[in-house]
């Protein structure tokens, strides 16, 4: 009898502790619901919980957040790259959507010298843009938003606003706003995507590899003191580490630029048919580091000599990662991007975007190839880091990492579209590079991917908050463009740029995986509240 003691009271010990936590969070849940918000998608959980058909799926979901629990397989190991995961041969037969790109009237002749000055990118921005070393075995590699809106249909939350065949384009994605001002639009895959379709690889835009015996294009830069192509001795952070408030009466086009640093367009076209060898190199032929997915200059002009490039990547899917071999964090839709910060011409600071959150650096900091900062992209997630190797986030000992290497090196210059962006009044222009390209797939405020699945869906589980599957990304117009700092986030919020990049050294991440995003309301209303002045200003009707 006393051996079973101890056993009874366990067992009542348990039962009372277990009775005890399902009361106080039911408690708490119907008196503050919010404790229980960690992501967007928390928001509609009542919606989300009752599309599962299972009782005993809602309740374990409810109370002890292991959702799904029917839907869960294991991760399907990485095969050879460019063949993992399914993927089916790409049809290249049709390939009638590129014509998207250049579909638009060339006005550049009407245009005036102060609207010339306003399309114009510095040749500096060039001089240091960023390279890429996308993970050697990637599945998922860069693609191209014209090919992505044929083979995604827009859908208000889960439902069609239009048919499957209808497709928008990037002459009139900006139409989706009309629905809910486009903030609960997504563009949907027309496939299953764990049937991983050709489509979401994009293989044939894997970057030219280098002939056999090909010598890198340049050393890698020593950044001991005084040997670093851009010094900061002297420097004063002061001047460009806050480029000033929303509110601030400063003309953003104030900066003054000598001729000779403005690239005129027949410049500027030889100029980007160089190597970093800087010997020219044939129009035809294959280049190497190019991509057929083109990649995103947005150049910002901040006022006070400070001048932010923002360069957007675009993958069609975005791979999450594991724990304990189960897959969190995976959305169809992918941007990421780079910001390299200049004052009066010079490079001072670069941002690198992952999931949520982001890191920044020193220009002195980061590696180069002459005197273009080298960042790398992690397999799957295609979050931007300055190292290759391990990189922990979220979860402590590893347990939730992403992986980066020195993969096929990715040129931007040598295939991506140019834009200046005016984040005073919201609008973009395409730059006196590509005076066709398209604008409006800029202003779609929607998501570039699928809503999160709901419960009842065999594709999604959710554990300890983190789901199998989010909401797709918001497009460029939502990465803080108009930032004050060279930290993505609110202006208030420090911004820490760190002059080095040893891992071990390095700050680890602890930011969410399994969480979309949404547009914030105070934004999105200063953004369409921005652009609308803009419109009537210019004598046209904002509702058009």
């Amino acid at each position: 009898m006393g051996r079973r003691r101890p056993v009874s009271k366990f067992i009542i010990i348990t039962l009372a502790s277990l009775i005890t936590y399902l009361s106080i969070s039911s408690v708490l849940r119907a008196v503050k619901p919010s404790l229980f918000v960690w992501s967007e998608e928390d928001l509609e959980e009542a919606e989300w919980l009752a599309t599962s058909k299972s009782w005993w799926d809602r309740k374990f979901c409810r109370f002890f957040g292991l959702c799904g629990i029917a839907h869960v397989r294991l991760s399907r190991k990485d095969g050879p790259p460019s063949r993992t995961l399914g993927q089916m041969p790409i049809d290249y037969q049709d390939d009638s959507w590129r014509m998207d790109w250049t579909l638009a009237e060339d006005l550049s002749a009407n245009w005036t010298n102060s609207e010339r000055v306003l399309r114009e990118v510095p040749e500096y921005v060039f001089e240091y843009a960023p390279l890429v070393h996308l993970f050697s075995g990637e599945s998922f590699w860069p693609g191209d938003i014209a090919e992505h809106l044929v083979y995604t249909t827009p859908t208000l939350n889960y439902t069609p606003v239009q048919a499957k065949w209808d497709h928008p384009t990037l002459q009139d994605l900006d139409r989706l706003n009309r629905w809910e001002l486009g903030k609960h639009v997504y563009l949907t895959s027309g496939d299953d995507v764990e049937t991983r379709p050709a489509w979401l690889g994009g293989e044939r835009n894997i970057p030219v590899p280098p002939q056999p015996g090909t010598p890198d294009p340049e050393e890698p830069v020593d950044d001991t003191p005084g040997n670093s192509p851009v010094s900061n001795e002297g420097d004063d952070r002061k001047k460009w580490y806050d480029a000033g408030g929303w509110n601030d009466d400063v003309d953003a086009h104030s900066v003054e630029m000598e001729e000779s640093e403005i690239l005129d367009f027949e410049h500027t076209v030889e100029e980007l048919r160089k190597r970093y060898t800087g010997k020219p190199i044939k129009t035809t032929g294959v280049d190497r580091g190019r991509s057929d997915a083109p990649a995103f200059l947005v150049v910002v002009d901040k006022g006070n000599d400070i001048v932010d490039a923002f360069w957007f990547f675009f993958y069609s899917y975005n791979l999450g990662n594991t724990v304990f071999d189960v897959r969190f964090g995976n959305h169809v839709g992918d941007w990421e991007h780079t910001m390299v910060r200049f004052y009066k011409g010079h490079p001072k600071a670069l941002f690198l975007s992952a999931h949520t959150a982001g890191e920044a650096y020193s220009y002195e900091a980061v590696e180069k190839q002459g005197k273009r900062p080298v960042v790398y992209s992690a397999t799957g997630t295609h979050a931007m880091y300055a190292t290759p190797g391990i990189h922990e986030y979220v979860l402590p000992w590893g347990l939730l990492h992403d992986q980066t290497d020195r993969g096929p090196l990715w040129d931007p210059l040598l295939n991506s579209h140019y834009f200046t962006y005016d984040y005073l009044s919201d609008v973009l222009r395409a730059s006196n590079l590509n005076p066709s390209a398209p604008t409006e797939w800029f202003f779609f405020n929607g998501h570039w991917g699928d809503k999160f699945y709901p419960l009842g869906d065999r594709r999604q589980y959710r554990f300890a908050g983190q789901y199998h599957y989010v909401n797709g990304p918001l497009g460029p117009r939502f990465k803080h463009l108009g930032r004050r700092k060279v930290c993505q986030g609110r202006y208030t919020s420090s911004c820490v740029i760190r002059n080095f990049v040893e891992e071990e050294k390095r700050s680890k991440r602890w930011v969410g995986v399994g969480v979309g995003e949404e547009p914030e309301d105070e934004e999105l209303s200063s953004i369409m509240e921005r652009r609308t002045n803009w419109l009537m200003t210019n004598g046209i009707n904002p509702e058009v």
